[in-house]
């Protein structure tokens, strides 16, 4: 079993800026994707950036050049650099991780998410 857990969130006001960080253990052989997701109130959870293990990085239009996505050097740790934070990136995120555990199943795994604040 593979646990992800989220932590950094926070009140900021806006133009600030946070980290978020994710941990991800347990017994698993790699992982494939890590990725960011929010879920503001009254809306649906929204993928807000993603990074492979091939290095491909994708991110939702409104946080480009924003936000950063990152793993850290033992790859069990992902984060997420968020600048300039506005009212609308108010929400959850939620971290997800997906890949191979060391029986070659496949896993895919989701945190239960840190508040992340917005004042204007």
């Amino acid at each position: 079993q593979v646990q992800v857990v989220e932590s950094g969130g926070g009140l900021v006001q806006a133009g600030g800026s946070l980290r978020l960080s994710c941990a991800a253990s347990g017994t698993f052989l790699k992982i494939n994707t890590v990725g960011w997701y929010r879920q503001a109130p009254g809306k649906e959870r929204e993928l807000v950036a993603r990074k492979t293990s091939g290095g491909n990085t994708d991110y939702v239009d409104s946080v480009k050049g924003r936000f950063t996505i990152s793993v850290g050097n033992g790859e069990n740790t992902v984060y997420l650099l968020m600048n300039s934070l506005k009212p609308e990136d108010t929400g959850v995120y939620y971290c997800n991780a997906a890949g191979l555990t060391t029986g070659d199943a496949a896993f895919n795994s989701w945190g239960r998410g840190t508040q992340v604040t917005v004042s204007s």
